[in-house]
């Protein structure tokens, strides 16, 4: 029996995404149903079948922005719930006054070695009303609106609906938000 590379990983995400609890490929979320390459990577990642099940908090990020030491509290926020089923995913952006115009190698540099980021990031991804991806069009859908900046929150949850955006100004130890996501996990 032959099959073909496409063929093949069509049945390796349908079997991946069996083992999700609660949701098979056919019934993916939409905010989920992208795929997208993580940063400074060649293959994409499934996002349904990587992190569906997940409670998820999904972030524009800038490495040259004010709001961008919050690097250091998602990264502590994603290392303290991992194992809970909870997962930050960071997408770069140079939508808002330039403030990411390094290569997706100098970001993911720079996000490691200042930050010590490990939490999943994403390649370099517009976010703003005026270009945005269909993923972030997704994302603006389910939450009613677009981020106005870097460091744009959303938050997702288990079965994939948008349920929180938060701005910017927004930390992610915000007791608010914290409250929020401890919720999401216990359910």
């Amino acid at each position: 029996m032959h099959f073909s590379p496409r063929s093949l990983c069509a049945s390796i995400l349908a079997i991946l995404a069996s083992f999700t609890p609660g949701i098979a490929m056919a019934d993916c979320p939409s905010v989920l149903d992208f795929s997208k390459r993580q940063l400074a990577g060649k293959e994409p990642v499934n996002l349904c079948a990587t992190y569906a099940g997940k409670v998820l908090l999904v972030v524009n990020t800038a490495s040259r922005c004010g709001f961008t030491p919050q690097f250091e509290a998602l990264e502590a926020l994603h290392q303290r719930l991992e194992q809970r089923g909870f997962a930050v995913l960071g997408f770069p952006s140079n939508d808002f006054w330039g403030q990411d115009p390094g290569t997706e190698e100098e970001i993911a540099e720079f996000c490691r070695m200042t930050y010590g980021v490990k939490f999943p990031m994403f390649e370099k991804t517009h976010a703003a009303k005026a270009k945005a991806d269909p993923f972030y069009r997704a994302l603006a859908a389910a939450a009613g609106e677009y981020p106005q900046w870097n460091f744009h929150k959303y938050l997702i949850d288990r079965s994939g609906k948008v349920v929180g955006s938060f701005g910017s100004r927004t930390r992610p130890d915000d007791p608010a938000l914290l409250k929020q996501i401890e919720t999401l996990l216990s359910q």
